[in-house]
Parts: structure tokens; C-alpha cells; sequence
């Protein structure tokens, strides 16, 4: 992986984190919190669609896939905070 992959990386999973904090509102940790949950949610959000054989293609099919990544972890972290 180059710089220029890297810093796309980040940046999808930024926004991922970010429109994650807005769909799933009180389970956010802040913007900085948000787009740390939504860099590691585009690491699952490629795992879960890989599982799934859905494969997403693109720069907005890998915003979705991230974004739906972060919400599942935000939805997790949510339950084990509650617990």
C-alpha cells in the first residue's frame, strides 16, 4: 500500500466514522472518536461484505461499506458499554 492508498484510506474511513456518529445518534464518541471508530468500521465493513460475497465497488461503494462498518461497531461497542 502507497501514501496516496493510505491517506485515501483514512479519509474514507473519517467520513465513514462521521456519517456513522449521525445515523447513529448518543452511540457516538465525538468527531475524534467517530472517525477513529470509522477507520477500524471500514476494516469491518470489508471482512463483514467479504463474508457476505457482496462486493462494493468504487469510491461511494466503499463509503457504504465502511459506513455500514462503523455503524455494526458502534452498534457492538454500544451493547459492551451498556453491559
Amino acid at each position: 500500500m502507497d501514501i496516496t492508498s493510505l491517506i485515501i484510506f483514512l479519509a474514507i474511513g473519517a467520513l465513514a466514522g462521521w456519517l456513522a456518529g449521525l445515523i447513529m445518534k448518543g452511540k457516538g464518541f465525538g468527531v475524534l472518536g467517530n472517525i477513529v471508530v470509522g477507520i477500524v468500521g471500514a476494516l469491518v465493513g470489508g471482512f463483514l461484505f467479504g463474508v457476505l460475497g457482496i462486493t462494493a465497488g468504487g469510491l461511494i461503494g466503499s463509503i457504504v461499506m465502511a459506513t455500514v462498518g462503523a455503524v455494526v461497531l458502534l452498534f457492538v461497542v454500544g451493547l459492551i458499554k451498556k453491559a
